[in-house]
């Protein structure tokens, strides 16, 4: 059944409405600005539903209460949304958040939204960010020794290092208990992960070697911000020998934080927007940091609120990072990754964004055609030639010149595709099954890893049903 709440926040004046569509991002940024700003952060006292966690620090007062991160425990979003009306969150009137399970949260509207409307504003202290956690850390102790080890162990520690900041800063929050701010909206933070970092070795096992990869790295990213958490003497030791804890903190920057000019930032309220291959939403910043989010195009009521996580042609950077199974993207990457890149390569295509396998029709894009033909010219010295007059051609965006080389070469490359297709989905099957043949109970990612599995697999038998009668055709004519 679905469950709407409706928005305790403040309503928005209806004289937008009567303006130009040109002026209606700028009449929002001024209405909003017409309200006041946020009011003071004050501890919020512990509710009978927020139970307290032996893990934290004992020497708290007693009447202090912690998030208790179980993941059977349900999310308190009705304290969150009370909680954002007083610290002066203004939003539409047919902002609603909703749910179907109790546990996956979005944003709809109830209400027509005519493009460039406003749709909520979030006022800045509220906002928690890279920039300002790295000021406060410093004040508080050493970050400076844990950014060091992290630098060593993290190839990528320099753009992790943002990353890194929230994820303190959140476990200051959480130790504070219902003393931080922030204590409701972390109360209200999702607990059960399917992403990388939440998976075991066995799920990696199990997915296909792209995902599998990216899984991994998440989960080695997750590891190395654990040894360094070590290295800080502003958290108790029981909280840095927390991995449950770290995990929950990690999970909730890797899913809600987004990069803003250089900052990494989350924005309570305005993190409860759900991906979409389709958006209707625009998040901004004005010169004093509140978060402005507008529609970006005419919604009418009824309709979700969402926006993009990131390619919508990617699902397994999805999948990976924020552990969702992204059914509405169109297509997915070919999946091909024993090509060594190279520039002539990557300007025809070669890349997780361009090498599709199109899910509803089976189409395959022409950047998967180009990159296998010029790497097959490659291979062989004696059709370099004919290599560089189709890069050549390409350049030129000469496409008579383009297929007719790859009229010549039809065999060898819908033979490369099909050889790909038929050897990928045996691997498939396999994965599949060795996933099938453990108990969900000790790896509750399994089911979710067999949707993705199946997900792919479809993808791949509509490419398999468009391949074959190709190289029937082509070796009809060779």
């Amino acid at each position: 059944r679905l469950l709407l709440i409706p928005s305790l926040l403040s309503p928005v004046s209806l004289a937008h409405q009567l303006l130009s569509a040109a002026m209606k991002v700028s009449l929002a940024v001024a209405f909003f600005f017409a309200v006041p700003t946020v009011l003071a952060f004050a501890p919020v006292s512990g509710g009978k539903d927020v139970r307290r966690r032996p893990s934290i620090p004992s020497g708290r007062p007693l009447s202090a209460y912690y998030v208790d991160i179980d993941e059977s425990v349900n999310r308190d979003i009705g304290s969150m949304d009370e909680w954002a009306r007083n610290c002066g969150v203004q939003s539409i009137p047919g902002f609603q958040l909703t749910t179907e399970d109790g546990r996956d949260w979005s944003v709809m509207t109830t209400e027509n939204i005519e493009a460039g409307g406003p749709i909520i504003r979030i006022p800045e202290p509220m906002i928690l960010s890279a920039f300002k956690a790295r000021q406060e850390l410093e004040q508080l102790g050493n970050v400076h020794e844990a950014l060091e080890l992290l630098g060593r162990l993290d190839k990528n520690a320099a753009e992790d290092a943002n990353q890194f900041y929230l994820f303190l800063k959140i476990l200051v929050e959480l130790e504070r208990g219902d003393e931080s701010p922030w204590f409701p909206w972390l109360n209200a933070l999702p607990r059960a992960y399917s992403n990388g970092p939440s998976m075991t070795p066995f799920c990696f096992e199990c997915l296909p070697p792209l995902v599998s990869v990216m899984a991994k790295d998440e989960r080695g990213k997750f590891i190395f911000f654990c040894q360094a958490l070590k290295q800080v003497n502003f958290l108790s030791d029981q909280v840095k020998n927390d991995v449950d804890l770290a995990r929950f903190a990690y999970n909730a920057v890797l899913t809600r934080s987004f990069k803003v000019n250089g900052d990494k930032k989350i924005v309570p309220m305005g993190d409860m927007f759900n991906h979409g291959t389709e958006t209707e939403i625009e998040i901004t910043y004005d010169e004093e940091g509140n978060c402005l989010i507008v529609a970006s195009k005419d919604v009418p009521g009824g309709s979700p609120l969402r926006m993009s996580y990131g390619e919508p042609t990617n699902p397994s950077y999805l999948f990976a990072r924020y552990g969702f199974l992204d059914e509405s993207a169109p297509a997915t990457f070919c999946k091909i990754m024993d090509i060594a890149p190279s520039t002539e390569l990557k300007n025809l295509g070669l890349g997780f964004s361009r090498m599709l396998f199109y899910k509803d029709t089976g189409d395959i894009s022409q950047e998967v055609w180009d990159v296998l033909l010029y790497d097959i010219l490659d291979a062989d010295k004696d059709l370099h030639p004919m290599k560089e007059a189709f890069y050549s051609a390409h350049k030129r965006g000469d496409y008579e010149t383009k297929q007719s080389i790859h009229q010549q070469f039809l065999l060898e490359t819908s033979g490369a595709i099909k050889n790909h297709v038929d050897s990928f989905l045996e691997q498939l099957d396999e994965l599949s099954a060795k996933a099938y043949a453990n108990d969900p109970a000790e790896h509750p990612r399994i089911p979710l890893i067999l949707e993705h599995n199946a997900f792919v697999r479809d993808t791949f038998l509509k490419v398999k049903e468009r391949i074959d009668p190709v190289v029937a055709g082509a070796l009809a004519t060779r």
